[in-house]
């Protein structure tokens, strides 16, 4: 087949099945299980006509239940396609499409006389739909009212026409109808609770990605975004700066004589001294930067699109605030400044060598005395 003309055809589909069950996912779902209720209605339709043509069922019950049946499946699809029936707790409308299919199921056993035996299995098919959506208390309430409904039937039909429907046949009927009920109903608990079940588990599963996720990604004292994450961010806004030419800055910051606080009052207070200056910074940078634990008490802030004259002010901040922080107010009147080196990313410069820059300027703060932000 010529390549263009198979691109077409498949572009042509893609477009039909999207007019036919929605392009947006959870609608299309509902969709197409509504679409597959109605292909096994058509086929109980075509049983119908078929029992018609052939004299067994009269045409003047056959035609008007052919019609209703046919409105009302038109009714539901067009219901869920428009997303009409989304202001309902149940969009797919399965409790009340199972009331209308086991309402079409009793009128079709009352019509089609000798050849009633078929209506079963169609009763069954639909009470399967409901197993797999319904809860066990619902599919109990329907079962009962399939019963009610399709016994009520059996005896109105021995009643009114004994010579088809004879009353020990029907009796027969159901009993096997009842068994199958009971059955459908056992099965629907046990599906519920795997389902029930099953979804725990789903939980459970995202619950441990998002927990692995976390400490692959996030520094387990301060909460910071660790060293590899940072790298991650760093070379993704490198790729981004070299398609549209913006700017970015990087800053390693360092808490001058962290040792001392360790050595004087303990590595507590070294560790609660690391989670506020953490908690601080991160309060007082953008909503675009990233603030990084880099490794023991020195830090990486990542600022985006910021020129170097506007990430240097944003670090001075920074200094500035923690200069004037008690940080260890409950162990002594602990103060903690900071020395910075910052950089501007250069066109066509990696990743590597803007670190080194910046690890540089920092070198150079703490030489000129520390507690001061140096561009390099």
């Amino acid at each position: 087949m010529n390549p263009p003309f198979l691109r077409l055809v498949q572009c042509w589909t893609a477009r039909l099945t999207d007019l036919l069950l929605s392009s947006e996912r959870k609608r299309r779902i509902r969709l197409k299980q509504t679409t597959l209720a109605i292909l096994f209605t058509l086929s109980g339709i075509g049983g119908m006509q078929y029992v018609a043509w052939t004299g067994i069922a009269p045409w003047r019950f056959a035609a008007p239940w052919t019609l209703l049946t046919l409105v009302i499946s038109g009714g539901f699809y067009a219901a869920i396609r428009s997303g009409w029936s989304e202001r309902f707790a149940d969009p797919a409308l399965t409790m009340a499409q199972m009331i209308y299919a086991v309402a079409c199921c009793a009128s079709a056993y009352a019509i089609v006389g000798e050849t009633r035996g078929a209506v079963f299995p169609l009763a069954m098919i639909v009470l399967m739909f409901g197993m797999f959506a319904l809860k066990p208390r619902q599919v109990l309430a329907i079962s009962l009212y399939a019963a009610t409904l399709l016994g009520a039937v059996m005896g109105a039909m021995a009643q009114w026409h004994p010579q088809v429907y004879a009353p020990a046949i029907e009796l027969v009927h159901f009993m096997m109808l009842a068994t199958m009920l009971i059955a459908m109903s056992i099965l629907a608990g046990q599906f519920s609770r795997m389902r029930v079940r099953l979804q725990q588990q789903k939980q459970d599963l995202a619950n441990a990605f998002g927990k692995i996720h976390a400490l692959a990604t996030r520094d387990e004292l301060t909460g910071l975004i660790n060293r590899r994450r940072m790298n991650e961010l760093i070379e993704k806004e490198l790729q981004q700066s070299q398609r549209f030419h913006s700017p970015f800055c990087i800053a390693i910051v360092d808490l001058d004589h962290f040792k001392r606080i360790n050595d004087e009052h303990g590595h507590g207070a070294g560790d609660e001294a690391l989670r506020q200056f953490a908690r601080k910074g991160s309060q007082m940078l953008r909503a675009a930067d990233s603030l990084a634990r880099w490794g023991g008490e020195e830090f990486l802030i990542l600022m985006s699109h910021s020129r170097l004259s506007l990430a240097q002010e944003g670090v001075e901040r920074i200094r500035q605030a923690l200069e004037q922080m008690v940080v260890l107010a409950e162990v002594a009147a602990v103060r903690l400044t900071l020395s910075a080196g910052i950089v501007e990313h250069r066109p066509g410069e990696s990743s590597e060598t803007m670190i080194e820059r910046a690890d540089a300027a920092l070198y150079s703060a703490k030489t000129q005395g520390r507690n001061r932000v140096v561009v390099g």
